[in-house]
């Protein structure tokens, strides 16, 4: 094994356990959209030193997440979005300590929208991305398919304009 190797466990190491001695003592205050943006494809470290940034101003007040504002924009793109997404589970990966969220959309969206041990809404429950069955949508209303590849590896798949999954113009990100 190099020491390049071990050198980044050993700092992985060192940040989990930071991580875990901070979040318990700070509230979940996540960053405003611009910063989310621009750090959806920064690694979940980063996004987690960002999840636990600063106490809220008030005991069991807690400012609503912004890491969804971008998504479906009309000054965006599909590529845009897939990142903002992969940002969200991130976030929800640093914050909760145990993996992806699991299901179907509507399963995954709920622990988004705060369905999950913390409470904590990663995507606002009146984001527009989000359908009647409580599906998170891509642009063009469609429900994305996520497809869990490990506890840390999350496929995001749109069905692209033609609306219809499994087709050439599909737009896909796997981290």
């Amino acid at each position: 094994m190099s020491a390049r190797r071990i050198w980044i466990g050993a700092a992985g190491i060192a940040l989990v356990a930071a991580l875990c001695t901070l979040i318990p003592r700070l509230s979940l205050k996540l960053e405003p959209a611009a910063a989310a943006v621009a750090r959806s494809q920064a690694p979940a470290s980063s996004l987690a030193a960002t999840a636990a940034a600063s106490p809220s101003p008030s005991a069991g007040a807690e400012e609503p997440s912004h890491l969804a504002d971008g998504l479906n924009s009309p000054t965006g793109d599909v590529h845009a979005d897939l990142r903002i997404i992969n940002g969200i589970f991130n976030a929800y990966r640093s914050a909760l300590r145990n993996g992806n969220p699991v299901g179907e959309n509507s399963e995954i969206t709920a622990a988004l929208t705060g369905k999950n041990r913390l409470g904590f809404a990663f995507i606002p429950k009146d984001c527009p991305a989000i359908n009647s069955k409580g599906e998170l949508c891509d642009r063009w209303g469609k429900p994305y398919f996520f497809h869990q590849i490990s506890g840390e590896r999350m496929e995001i798949r749109s069905a692209g304009p033609d609306m219809k999954l499994w087709t050439p113009d599909d737009e896909v990100l796997t981290p």
